[in-house]
Parts: C-alpha cells; structure tokens; sequence
C-alpha cells in the first residue's frame, strides 16, 4: 500500500534525453515461519536485520507479517534486475536471521492465525473506518512506475493501457493456495484485495481535471480516505511523476519481476505513442473489464482469456502472444525485445507462479514443500 522512496526518483531528464521511459519495481513479501509455512508478524524483527545501506529501500507494509522493497529507477532492465536480486538476497538473508522465511507470494498458502495490522496512524484510521476487510496473512502485489512527463499525458496514458491490464493479471498470478486448500483461482489475492472499496479497473477519463474530481467524490463519500487509497488498476502516482500499475501478485522470482516490468514499461511506450499520433484509445465498456480480471485472476496463463476487442474468450497465451506483437515496437526501442523473449520462453515452459506452486503440491502433497519452493524462487 505504500511506495518506497527509491522510485520517486525517477530521472525524467535522461528519459527526455533518450526518448526512451524508466521503470521502478516495487514488491511486498509475506513472512513465514520456516517449519509450518504459516504467516508470522516479525516484520520489525526482520528490519532491524536489513543491511544498513539497503534500508532506505526497504518498509514495513499494511500487516506485521509483510515487508516492501523498492527499486530505485532506470532506463535498462539490466539495472532493475540487478537492484531486485541484491534486495531480495539481502532480505532473505535478513529473515533467516530473524528466524523466518521470505516468501514472494500474492498471499499465504497456510492457515495461520491473523497477523496483526504494523501501529501506524494511517493505518489505525483504515481498520477504524473499514475493518480488516481481508482478515488473512497479508495480500503481496506487484506495482511498477513509468515517468511520463506530466499529468494530463498520464491520464490519457490510463485511457490507453485500461482495457490490456488483464493480460498483465494474468501473467502475474501466484496464490492459488489459501487457508491450506487449493482455492480453484490463479490467484485468491486478487479476489480477497477487491473487498476494498476503491479497488477496481480504472475508469475512461475525460481529463486530468475529471481524474482529480472522482478522487476529491471518493474521499468525501467515504470511500478513501485519503489519494493513497486510491487502488485501481492503473493511477498517477500521488508524489512522483509516474504512471502507476498495480494489477498482479507479486511475481515468485527476479525473471518473472523483469519480465512484467518490461511488458508494463512497452505498454505505457505504447500508450504514448498513441497519444501523440492522437489515435483513440478503446473505451472497453467497465462491466467487460471486470469480466477479463476475473477471469485472469481465476485461469491466469493456464486457461482461457478474455479478448477485450470482441468479449470472446480464448487461450491465455494465445492473447499473450497478440499483446506481446503489439508491443514490440516499443520493445525493441528499448532494447528489451531480446530479452522479453527469452523469459517468455523460460514463463510457457515453467508456468505461471500459480501453476508453479501448483506443480510441485501436486508432486508431494505437502503445502510446506510449495512454501520452500517459492523461498528458493524468491531468493533467485
């Protein structure tokens, strides 16, 4: 729920330098006890063991049983994999100091009791006005930022990348244990995360004005309160000049991060260039939007997709590969498009992180075994 300060930093000169955009990763982590798998509230345990250098780049999240990293931004993916592998070694190492486990996990696979919420004003003000909406171990997303370089391109940049987040969330899913049961979804984060009233695809908006206006109608109906909760899909970032995406559980290793950091930095590129050859944006009608998350959430990468251009349902990676082509343009303005295709590779022969987990319960039976699983993933 909150942002690192390592991404707001994002050097919009060099990207006005280079026509090319930078891109930030955050990641939220759960962390468990090492024998049973179940969510366990160590996170200050946990910080106090973070290298003294990486500390900035690190924060507690929403519950006690979560932590938050955040890379700093740049233009080459060779840097945003190098900042997520030495964060998330170092965390690991830290947990196992602290006598815990770091797992990258949308949400914990292991009954356990409710960890509770970290002591924080903001956060005493959340669980006064709506409860603990999702009373489980901690839900773990995914957000990456894109500079753009001012607000009114920002919300039209949303107008354009609205109707292909669900390709996004599939891709992205890995949670599909919950409670010690398999719950039938790719991903149960993000049917427990929309309990929260203000989570929802991002609506077709007319201007950055009418962006500021249903903020300022959310806070003061009660909805939110305040621009921090304002959990669609896709947003401008409340301090820094970036669009933010924030659609998927947080992917189980380094690969999986870059490859949607790439896919999410090409289709904001993509968006833009739209914009500036005024090319319309779809206006895929809300209610299909809702469908198409859905149904991500639930099949990921493993099933069917909904094809947003007709509403008709097809193979998931068959939409993947059509989302993909369209990108690569920006890709390979970029320089990704080399890389991209290679983890795509490693992603069809390996699965999503949901069919992943899946894979190795169904070897041994035994959730713990899926748990120490996504550790060795989460340490890469």
């Amino acid at each position: 729920m909150s942002m690192t300060g390592q991404v707001a930093e994002a050097p919009s000169d060099m990207a006005a330098a280079t026509g090319l955009l930078t891109v930030g990763v955050e990641e939220e982590f759960l962390l468990v006890d090492p024998h049973t798998g179940a969510a366990v509230p160590a996170v200050d345990l946990v910080m106090e063991q973070v290298p003294a250098e990486l500390r900035g780049q690190v924060e507690r999240e929403f519950q006690t049983s979560q932590i938050e990293i955040g890379s700093p931004p740049g233009l080459e993916l060779s840097s945003i994999r190098h900042s997520l592998g030495v964060l998330r070694r170092a965390l690991s190492d830290a947990a196992e100091r602290a006598g815990v486990r770091l797992l990258a996990i949308g949400t914990g696979p292991v009954d356990g009791p409710v960890p509770p919420v970290v002591d924080k004003p903001r956060f005493d003000r959340m669980i006064e006005r709506f409860r603990l909406l999702v009373p489980g171990p901690g839900n773990n997303g995914m957000h990456v930022h894109v500079g753009v370089p001012d607000p009114d391109t920002g919300v039209q940049v949303l107008n354009h990348v609205r109707p292909w987040l669900p390709m996004l969330h599939a891709v992205t899913t890995n949670s599909p244990f919950a409670g010690g049961a398999d719950t039938s979804y790719a991903s149960w984060r993000s049917v427990e995360w929309e309990r929260w009233p203000s989570v929802a695809p991002t609506p077709f908006l007319e201007s950055h004005e009418h962006y500021q206006r249903l903020i300022r109608q959310l806070i003061s109906s009660g909805v939110m309160l305040d621009e921090g909760m304002l959990y669609w899909y896709a947003r401008l970032s409340a301090k820094y000049p970036t669009v933010e995406l924030r659609i998927g559980d947080v992917c189980p290793s380094v690969d999986d991060a870059v490859l949607v950091a790439a896919l999410v930095r090409a289709l904001v590129a993509t968006a833009m260039a739209d914009v500036e050859a005024d090319r319309p944006a779809l206006r895929t009608d809300h209610h299909l939007l809702v469908g198409a998350h859905w149904r991500a959430a639930h099949d990921g990468l493993e099933g069917e997709a909904v094809d947003v251009t007709t509403g008709e349902l097809r193979p998931a990676w068959e939409l993947l590969d059509r989302f993909v082509e369209r990108m690569r343009p920006a890709l390979e303005q970029h320089g990704d498009w080399a890389e991209v295709t290679d983890l795509l590779g490693g992603l069809r022969r390996h699965g999503s992180g949901a069919a992943r987990q899946r894979a190795v319960f169904e070897r041994t039976g035994r959730l713990t075994d899926v748990v120490r699983d996504v550790a060795r993933q989460t340490r890469g």
